[in-house]
């Protein structure tokens, strides 16, 4: 490891050994015992800025500074051992600095604040003692690989979901790694059942992985899953599952978890699954419910048997005999018997239900029949609202008033027992309730129903507008817009909460809203959503709403409607790495943009087509199509365009040789990026500098630009950058010959890529995992790696890619004397850049010139004189 001799390390270093053992001994009682103490000083004593320290041990300036400084309190071994070679550090003063590592305290990291999603308990849950020991027994959690599975069983209303969350509540205090609840929606009506995919996304964004390291696949995502829950001991409880399909993917794999599932159906195909059914209460407990529902002393003196047969007539159901209470509490004049005529009198009625129903629908219809007018209404409508929950300002939109009132109505339909309130400020039905509600929902003037649920989606259109703008500021201009209205908007402080919370409900009405004609709230919601769904790692649920956007625009011949569906549609195929269909998308695009003069979208549509066309080796074209999108940009002030262009042309202009225009247009972009207060843009800028700088030979400057490349990455946790900034320092260090940390490095950017399901970037961490193990003289290792990456450039359709992997298999096989192998894949490397009409790839050195130069070496070393 090179390093800067002065005069005083040079006299040290000329000392005889027993000298300057004995000197360091006397000068050690005179060290500080801090470890960013003993660094600043033996910093100081070799006579090293931090910047000069940072640069010989391979790490960056502004770690040196933290460690010194003692914010980051606790360094990697492998950081110790790289502080300690660039210092020159002997044996005691080594020992010295890795005494003082261990006693650090560790530095704190972000803090895991365990999910709590339980829905609120029960107030009145009695009885089912003999179940709930059941449930209670759930043995030793303790053992490696321990899952323990229990699904309950039961019909509609009988209180499976009351009965799992009872027992969980109990059980929390036993899971220190907190809760999940997820509400499958395997039985509920006018509702689609929750794809396991988008539950997997959800669970994973509660379990704290960002966004945009969701994979695309669902089995991927249910792998993650497993992998995030493997040291964690959880309690999930899965209410309302359609079938064993359902559940499966959510099952954890390993670690101390307990699972509770629900469902109308006996799971009996889940392999270890412990099953318990539950049927109706018996008598005794179903008095005990109705008396402690409804309060002692309301019931006090009534005949126990007038008790026992209401509770009859309520079918012994849990959730009849809570209404049955509720209308008891609402009426203090009316006796059990007076109730009892009446639910008797709504059973007559409907005698064409099976006994459950009528116990139901009997004691719903009643409960309606005790509401004021406003309330009804309330409930009528309520029962339209296609989404999974709803909040009090949504109500207020529904209905057409002040939050304050919606307040009101919504507490005396929770009163009633017609509505719960699982988490506070969030209200949702039960299913048969919300069955009942809908029906009646039916019976609504076409016209009241129909303005109701507009001023809804105007209402969530809104809100959803006003939370993306405030996390993404830069993008405001590309999205469209609805008329001002007075319906509530969130709190920009709470934007990113109110998206999470709120993003089913905004899938639901996006759904309701193509299927029932709302064009304009499709459009709106479809390219509001965009961003959020794309970051979050639900691409599926982007391209469905893209796809609707889609049909809805051509039906009603919105032509800008159908460029905005098209464009994002092509964005997220471009990412599903589906090129030619997004090719197509992106071409369409362009074409109306063009043909309605639509500035933003055509220069959008460029952009796009521009980084697609460099994946197949199109320099050319993509080249034109970013030059082109920035003359848009820069005539409209587009500055997140023009940002986009930049980059992209930078980047593309470093690959065909450009380094002038390269460098020009990079800085340009880096300029907006943080003027704008674009981080992820400033995070790619970055990253594109480094690339230059590298290409150039300047690897100071490269390092300088890729480690602050990510630690701003790390700092906003954009993955992609991360993945970027890893790979990049990992050459830089393979190049500089620091192999332990390049092989350190390629493995963090390998193991997020495949946490992330990204196969573009584990495909160049194991690619440049051949290259070191290459360097390194572990040949036949570099031949593995780069047959692996190989098989991933074909899968993913990326000719340029192959070329760079058929580079490495050849220098392999040429160092291990197999010239026909490696002429073979110099040959290979040669047609793929024939095809593509280009001299060269991404990758410094592997280009025409240099393959046909290793190709003659290896003719001259052969003996047989041929050459390509």
């Amino acid at each position: 490891m090179t390093m800067a001799f002065t005069a005083a390390n040079i006299g040290d270093a000329l000392m005889p050994s027993e000298e300057r053992d004995a000197a360091n001994a006397d000068t050690a009682k005179e060290w500080p015992t801090t470890f960013g103490g003993l660094l600043r000083a033996w910093r100081e004593r070799a006579l090293l800025t931090q910047e000069e320290l940072a640069a010989q041990a391979g790490l960056s300036a502004r770690t040196i500074g933290r460690l010194e400084t003692g914010e980051l309190r606790r360094p990697r071994s492998t950081s110790v051992r790289l502080l300690a070679e660039a210092l020159r550090l002997d044996d005691a003063e080594l020992a010295m600095l890795t005494r003082a590592a261990k006693d650090a305290p560790e530095s704190p990291g972000p803090v895991r604040v365990p999910p709590r999603q339980l829905p609120a308990d029960a107030v009145a849950f009695v009885g089912r003692e003999h179940e709930l020991a059941t449930l209670d027994d759930v043995g030793d959690l303790s053992t490696p690989g321990t899952v323990v599975v229990t699904a309950i069983d039961g019909m509609a209303g009988v209180g499976k979901t009351a009965l799992a969350v009872h027992a969980a509540h109990r059980l929390a205090p036993r899971f220190p790694d907190g809760d999940l609840f997820i509400d499958l929606h395997g039985y509920t009506h006018g509702m689609p059942q929750v794809d396991p995919a988008e539950a997997l996304a959800r669970v994973l964004t509660a379990l704290g992985v960002p966004g945009e390291s969701i994979p695309r696949h669902a089995e991927d995502r249910a792998a993650l899953y497993r992998s995030v829950l493997a040291d964690r001991k959880m309690l999930i409880v899965l209410d309302n599952a359609a079938d064993e399909a359902q559940v499966r993917p959510l099952l954890p794999g390993a670690g101390g978890c307990l699972v509770l599932i629900t469902s109308r159906r006996r799971l009996v195909g889940l392999d270890d699954v412990r099953t318990m059914s539950v049927g109706v209460l018996p008598p005794a407990e179903a008095v005990a419910l109705l008396v402690r529902t409804a309060g002692p002393e309301r019931v006090d003196g009534e005949p126990p048997e007038a008790l026992a047969e209401l509770a009859r007539r309520c079918g012994l159901l849990p959730l009849a005999i809570r209404l049955a209470a509720a209308r008891l509490k609402a009426h203090p004049a009316w006796s059990v018997a007076h109730l009892l005529a009446r639910l008797e009198e709504h059973r007559r009625r409907l005698s064409e239900l099976h006994a459950g129903d009528r116990s139901v629908t009997a004691a719903l219809d009643l409960s309606c029949r005790g509401l004021a007018l406003a309330e009804q209404r309330a409930y009528r409508l309520l029962g339209s609202h296609p989404g999974t929950d709803i909040a009090s300002d949504a109500v207020a939109a529904l209905l057409g008033t002040s939050v304050v009132r919606a307040s009101g109505l919504l507490d005396r339909l929770l009163e009633g027992n017609l509505l719960q309130e699982p988490v506070p400020g969030r209200y949702r039905f039960h299913d048969l309730v919300r069955v009942h509600a809908a029906a009646l929902a039916g019976q609504e003037p076409e016209a009241e129903r129909h303005a109701a649920v507009t001023r809804l989606l105007d209402h969530y259109s809104r809100a959803t507008t006003t939370a993306m703008d405030h996390l993404y500021p830069y993008e405001a201009d590309m999205r469209p817009r609805l008329p001002p209205g007075d319906a509530p908007s969130p709190a920009p402080a709470d934007a990113e909460e109110w998206l999470e919370a709120e993003l089913p409900n905004l899938l639901a009405l996006a759904q309701y809203a193509a299927e029932h004609g709302h064009v304009r709230h499709i459009r709106h919601l479809s390219a509001t959503l965009h961003r959020c769904l794309r970051i979050r790692g639900r691409n599926a649920e982007a391209e469905t709403l893209g796809t609707r956007a889609l049909a809805a625009a051509r039906t009603t011949a919105d032509r800008t409607g159908e460029m905005e569906a098209l464009l994002a549609l092509g964005e997220i195929r471009h990412r599903q790495n589906r090129y030619e269909t997004a090719i197509d998308d992106n071409l369409r695009a362009l074409d109306i943009a063009r043909a309605i003069e639509h500035p933003s979208g055509e220069l959008r549509a460029l952009n796009t087509l521009g980084l697609l066309r460099a994946v197949h080796g199109d320099h050319k074209r993509s080249i034109e199509n970013f030059a082109q999108a920035l003359v848009i940009a820069r005539a409209v002030g587009h500055r997140t365009g023009q940002l986009d262009a930049l980059i992209g042309g930078g980047h593309i202009h470093r690959m065909v040789g450009r380094h002038g225009e390269a460098a020009d247009a990079l800085a340009e972009a880096l300029d907006i990026a943080r003027e704008i207060g674009h981080r992820t843009g400033e995070v790619r800028a970055l990253l594109a500098l480094g690339h230059l700088h590298l290409g150039r030979d300047e690897h100071e400057l490269a390092t300088d630009r890729f480690t602050r490349a990510l630690e701003l990455a790390n700092g906003t946790e954009h993955r992609l950058g991360q993945l970027d900034g890893f790979i990049s320092l990992g050459d830089m260090h393979r190049i500089g010959g620091r192999y332990e940390q390049a092989h350190a490095c390629y493995e963090q950017a390998l193991d997020l890529a495949c946490e992330i399901g990204n196969r573009n970037w584990q495909y160049e961490a194991i690619h440049g995992m051949g290259r070191l193990r290459h360097e390194q003289g572990r040949h036949d290792q570099a031949i593995d790696s780069h047959r692996e990456a190989l098989q991933l450039a074909a899968d993913l359709d990326q000719p340029g890619d192959q070329a760079r992997a058929h580079d490495g298999l050849a220098h392999a096989h040429a160092a291990l004397g197999r010239h026909e192998d490696a002429r073979h894949h110099w040959s290979r490397a040669l047609a793929i850049l024939a095809e593509l009409g280009t001299d060269h790839t991404d990758e410094p050195g592997v280009d025409v010139a240099g393959i046909r130069a290793h190709m003659a070496d290896l003719a001259t070393a052969s003996g047989d004189g041929r050459s390509r």
